[in-house]
Parts: structure tokens; sequence; C-alpha cells
């Protein structure tokens, strides 16, 4: 906490008759003072009237049975006289200045003489103070003292703030309960299960002796299984506190099992294989590269849909257009694209947490104008163009193991599609097979493994926008072989049928469309004549669009996803300023 912060508080008027009146705007001085307090060796002198008036404690003592009652000297204990001189201030003025320097001793003080608005500024006041570097030792403080709020509002500033928290020496100063209960915790806001690893391991070996005793309770909290396989194999079988244990050699064992078999990890599921949703986390929507007159993006933005606003994030490591993006596991894929001269296999991802972008394995093949979507885990994309031809075939990633394989091929070829899932299958939509514009649709499922045609839509959507709602499958926007198109249309499931929804205010094509909170966002684009900023919000229950705020770069071919993160301005700011 900064030294220099302080917060003035000023609380309600005291009685105002009489004698009354005088001595509550001014410091007490030994005329008419009927009371003395005695704090240690320190004596303070008062009017019984006003400490009364004030404080809850003062009025049982003076007024009731309490052998105090005709005292002129009471003596208190487990109190500091700092404090006591500054609450008899506060009683005789109304005013207090809360500081760093004062306010663990004058909230337990107002705690004591029950001055509840005292005690409620300073719960207020180390609330602004939170810091990864000081709220383990806030919500201690809060919990000996019983602040309730104070208490769970510093718990969950520990949990969101884990990755920096961990690396304090009040971490690690921690008693094993309390480790334990943050560790197991599902909220915990990290990057990836290596943190929470590394966080035990610099915990248990901190005081090796003493806590090499509890290394295998902690691992049982360790989500192994969701821990990338180089990582598992390099750092985790090699550390000897996991290969000397047998209860942790077990843990090993099951993670290993769950990376082996991509297609039985619904079987496999465990509370170590489910991932954490850290509280407070809010859907951000991402726009990715794309492009505008003669120029290919790097250049990315987020979306916060609670304040219609558009922040810069870090550009990728490749510009691309054409790309395709979605989020597994917070954290956010672009793979392929475009990048002005060819076609692209790599492949990269991007951690909110550090605004930073970080290469992952290429596909197998290069990939432009393809589809997207994550289901259990795995990032699938198929479909699009390779530099040559029209492409029908699927691959699919696996972020744990970073391999991509091979999966079956759609029916159809297919440029310009899009993929999203709906009730464990993967919908592939329109698109063009270097002869025709398609309204053909067909559904693969990963349990069966084959793709098999459902109902086409009404109209022939290439580089259309596709999202799943609620049970829904809705395809916006496009291009028909004669024009861009602002229709959209919306797959049900469970009826097997197609039915139109109200057009959008603007003719787009080469935009995306993403779902989130109950509502459609249709994002960028080209509408036949330039290239778009515009964004607009569909909600279904109205079957109404409306004009949300504009990015600030015009984006054909933009790629987006959803993202929760949690105040990712401020990881922005902290960034920008570093």
């Amino acid at each position: 906490m900064s030294a220099n912060e302080t917060q003035t508080v000023e609380g309600p008027a005291t009685p105002t008759s009489g004698i009354v009146f005088e001595a509550s705007t001014q410091t007490p001085t030994n005329e008419l003072c009927d009371i003395t307090l005695m704090i240690g060796i320190e004596k303070f002198k008062a009017h019984k009237v006003i400490l009364a008036s004030i404080s809850p404690y003062f009025f049982a003592m003076f007024n009731g049975d309490m052998k105090e009652h005709n005292l002129e000297t009471i003596e208190i204990h487990d109190m500091d006289p700092t404090a006591i001189d500054l609450l008899l201030d506060y009683a005789y003025t109304g005013q207090i200045t809360i500081t760093t320097d004062n306010v663990q001793v004058l909230l337990p003080a107002s705690s004591l003489l029950q001055m509840t608005e005292v005690r409620e500024a300073c719960c207020r006041f180390l609330l602004r103070q939170l810091h990864p570097t000081n709220c383990l030792g806030i919500r201690s403080f809060a919990d000996t003292h019983s602040c309730k709020e104070l208490h769970i509002k510093s718990h969950v500033y520990a949990l969101q703030n884990f990755q920096q928290v961990v690396g304090t020496e009040e971490f690690l100063l921690l008693p094993f309960e309390e480790v334990n209960d943050l560790v197991s915790n599902s909220q915990l806001n990290i990057s990836s299960e290596e943190d929470v690893f590394t966080a035990v391991l610099n915990w248990v070996k901190h005081d090796l002796a003493e806590r090499s005793q509890f290394v295998a309770k902690l691992m049982e909290h360790v989500r192994l299984p969701l821990v990338n396989r180089e990582f598992l194999m390099t750092r985790v079988d090699n550390e000897k506190l996991i290969r000397d244990n047998n209860e942790c050699r077990e843990l090993l064992l099951e993670a290993m099992r769950y990376h082996l078999a991509p297609e039985r990890r619904c079987a496999l599921s465990t509370t170590r294989t489910m991932e954490r949703k850290p509280q407070g986390a809010d859907p951000y929507i991402f726009a990715v590269g794309g492009g505008s007159l003669f120029a290919i993006h790097s250049e990315c933005e987020v979306y916060n849909p609670k304040t219609d606003t558009w922040s810069a994030i870090a550009p990728m490591q490749w510009r691309r257009s054409r790309c395709g993006v979605t989020g597994l596991r917070r954290l956010l894929y672009v793979v392929g694209g475009y990048d002005g001269a060819s076609d692209l296999a790599t492949a990269e991802c991007y951690n909110p947490l550090n605004n930073t972008w970080c290469p992952i394995a290429p596909t197998g093949t290069k990939r432009s104008c393809l589809g997207i979507s994550s289901f259990d885990g795995l990032i699938y994309v198929c479909g699009g163009y390779d530099g040559a031809s029209c492409l029908s075939s699927m691959e699919r990633f696996d972020p744990l193991t970073g391999i991509w394989c091979s999966c079956p091929a759609m029916n159809t070829r297919r440029r310009y599609c899009r993929i999203a899932v709906v009730e464990n299958c993967i919908y592939a939509l329109g698109g063009f097979d270097s002869t025709n514009y398609q309204a053909s649709v067909e559904r693969f499922d990963p349990r069966e493994g084959s793709w098999n045609a459902v109902p086409s839509m009404s109209s022939r959507r290439s580089s259309c926008g596709v999202a799943a709602l609620n049970g829904h499958l809705y395809c916006i926007g496009g291009n028909d072989g004669t024009m861009c198109m602002s229709s959209g249309e919306r797959f049900n499931v469970r009826r097997n049928a197609w039915e139109p929804i109200t057009s959008m205010n603007n003719r787009r094509s080469t935009h995306e469309v993403v779902a989130t909170d109950g509502y459609i966002y249709a994002i960028g684009g080209n509408d036949g004549s330039s290239s778009l900023n515009a964004v607009e919000q569909y909600d279904p229950k109205s079957n109404k669009w409306i004009v949300v705020s504009s990015m600030s770069t015009r984006r054909s071919s933009v790629g987006a996803a959803v993202l929760e993160c949690i105040n990712i301005e401020h990881v922005l700011r902290q960034t920008r300023n570093s």
C-alpha cells in the first residue's frame, strides 16, 4: 500500500444543544470533561455525552447498569492509543483521516467501539488498496476482524490475480489450508494449469522439510489433464517430488491417459478435466486482421458489449485476412488466412491475461477462407482455399498435444464456408465450390466420424456469417453470386427446418458473426463497394437489428470470436504503460 494514500471521512452531526454543541466543535480540553479513558499509560479526557452519541459501546456503558456507569476513569484494553486519539477527534469534529499508517489500528478500534461509519470507511479504504502484493494479507486481516465484504472481495481479487499473487512473499508464507483453498478453487484466473502446478511446487519448496507432506494433497487440485503434453513430459514427469510420490504418479498417469485418447475424453471426464471459470469474467468480442483497400492487417481490437467500446490489442505476428478465429479455454486461436502474397498454414494464439501472441503448430494444409470452430477441447478447421483449389478437407488441433491431425472430409468443396457447433455436431454452411455458390449444409458428428447432408438454406451464401445460439444455427449475409446480402435465416435443429430472420441494416459479405449473452453481432465485412468497420447487434427475442459502436479499422475478410476475460482494459493499460 502506498504510504501517501489517505481518505477523509465525515461523520454524522453530534448533538446540537447547549454546551454539548460547543463541545462537539473542538477537540476536548479538561474543561467540563467527566470521563478519562486509560489506554495503557496514556490518558484521554472526554465528555460522556459526546462519546455516547457517537458510539453504541459507550452509550451502553454510560446508560446501563455496568460498573463503569459512575466511574470517572475507565481502562480500555486491546486498543492502540493512536486509534483512540483519532476516534476522539472524530467524535468531536465529525472528521477523520484514514491512511495506510493508521488503518490497521483504526479498523479494530472502531469495531470494538461499534463506530460503524469509521469501520466501513476503513474497509472501503482497504478495498482501494488491493494489490497482488497485499491482497492475501488484507484477506487475513478482514477475516480476523469479521469484515465479511472485505474478506470476500479480497479473496476474489486474489483469485482473479492469481498469476501475480503466487509470485509474492505473502503467498509463499501462507499456511497449507489457505494454499489448498486457493488452488482447489474452480474460479482461479489463470492462463493454464501450468501456472497452478508451478505455484504449488514453489510453495512446497519454500520450506521443503515441513511442506513435502502436502504435495499429493495439493496436486489433487492441479488439473494435470489440461496441462500441455510438452510441459507434462518435461516438467511434471521429471519433477522428483512427483516421481517419488505414489499418489502423484497416479495423477500423472491419469493425465497421460487423457492426452492419448482425444475421442474418449468425455468418458474420462473428472473434476480435473473441467476448465476453471473465473468469477467476474465477462464476454468480449475480438476482431482480428482482415483487409481494407490494398492493406492487410495484423492489427486487432476488442469490443466490450457492456460499455459499447472498442480497444486496440497487441497485433498478430503475421498479417492475415480470410483467417479462421475461435476461442478455447480463454485463449484466442487464429489459423491460416492470406497475407497479400500467399495463403497461410501458420497459426498463433493470443493470451488476454498478458496481451501477447505466440505461434502454434501450422496446419497440414495451407488454408484461407476456411471454417473454424472449437468443440470438446479441440479446434476444427475445414474447407477453404490453398492457393490452387477449393478444399473439402478437415483438420483437428489438440492444444494439449500441439498436434494437427486429419479428419473425414466434407462431401462438398467449400471456399468461404463457415462452421459452427450445435448440440455436439459441427455444421458446415454455404461457400463456393469453384463453380457454384452453395446453399447446401452438412453436419459432422465427431462421435460417428461422418458428414451427412441436412436441409439446404433458402438462399445461396458464400462468405456468410454463421453463429450458434440457443439451439439455433444462424446464417447471415454473404454473397449469392450476384450481390452482397443483408438477409439472414436460422436453422432449428430440433425441427430440422430453416426460417427467415430480419435483414441487417447493411449488406455484408466476408464479415464475421458471433453470439454472446443472448445476442448476435455482425462485424465488418464488405458491402459490395467498400470495406466496413460497422457493427450491428441482433436480438432474437425482438427479431431486430441495432447499430452499435464501429471498429476503429475497416475490415473485410475479418476474423472474430468471443472470449471471457476479466477487465481486459486494465491489462491493456498496463501493457501499454510498460
